[in-house]
């Protein structure tokens, strides 16, 4: 009874982490497939300002270094965007293999756990029939 028992739970972390394995594959395929159509959004990093209410506080020197910078880094934004949908073949491969490398982990817990129960029977911790010499009487 342990040993289906044992066999049920790794079975069902199993169809947990494939399904769990499939979500984040779908998404991630999502996410890089549609992170083209972003490239028009870096375009606005130009008009990024401090909030009225912060400018009292911030030297005007800092404020305009860090609109600068913001503004440099929106062609390097830009093209990071445009090549994402290129990743979609290197990320189903790394996705699959730590799905296979945590399905061998799942496996390997099984048998594991088989391993100890029936080391656990040997000892005389299961439940099964009595030998002559231990019964008292």
């Amino acid at each position: 009874m342990f040993y289906a028992f044992s066999w049920f739970l790794v079975f069902g972390l199993f169809a947990l982490w494939s399904l769990a394995a499939w979500a984040v594959h779908a998404v991630a395929m999502w996410s890089v497939s549609n992170a083209g159509a972003l490239t028009g959004v870096t375009s606005g990093v130009e008009g990024l300002r401090l909030p009225e209410w912060l400018s009292p506080w911030v030297p005007p020197e800092i404020a305009q270094t860090m609109t600068s910078l913001l503004s440099s880094f929106a062609p390097v934004v830009e093209s990071l965007l445009q090549t994402a949908p290129a990743l979609t073949g290197g990320l189903s491969m790394v996705i699959w293999v730590i799905w296979g490398l945590g399905s061998a982990l799942l496996f390997l817990l099984g048998a594991g756990l088989h391993l100890l129960i029936a080391i656990w029977h040997r000892r005389g911790g299961g439940s099964g029939p009595q030998r002559a010499s231990q019964v008292v009487g």
